[in-house]
């Protein structure tokens, strides 16, 4: 998936400025022009991760075309970002891991009393320990 970015210029005492108009809020900056361009991805990926752990729907990237007509980013210099597709896939995916037995069955016996499944309880523990350690 691509996205376009518009990037405010920097100069030897500035940094160069990153906004994502098709995802409000996304912003990044970098030292040069290929920084700034690089952190970007970055910025898009995090910005999406937090709004589908949010619940919330990612807008598709308008072409652009469209943007370059708004004023607001008049002298601006234009690029476009490859984002892994992968961020937005919430297709199941069947792992093998390997875990005691003995915390197994406490992991069966907790998300069975919870009415979940073994599967459900894994993701949710997992997700909780990212969003509470930053990751």
């Amino acid at each position: 998936m691509k996205y376009p970015i518009a990037i405010e210029p920097g100069s030897e005492t500035t940094t160069f400025g990153v906004v994502v108009p098709d995802l409000p809020g996304c912003f990044s900056a970098g030292d040069t022009l290929d920084e700034a361009i690089e952190n970007s991805k970055e910025a898009i990926a995090l910005w999406i991760e937090t709004v589908l752990d949010d619940g919330g729907t990612v807008p598709q990237p308008q072409p652009v075309t469209e943007h370059v007509k708004s004023s607001e980013y008049a002298g601006w210099i234009w690029a476009v970002v490859e984002v892994d597709g992968s961020l937005l896939d919430d297709t199941a995916e069947r792992v093998n891991i390997s875990m005691p037995r003995r915390i197994l069955s406490r992991i069966d016996r907790y998300a069975s009393a919870r009415g979940e499944t073994r599967s459900r309880f894994l993701v949710n523990a997992a997700m909780d320990r990212i969003m509470h350690t930053g990751g």
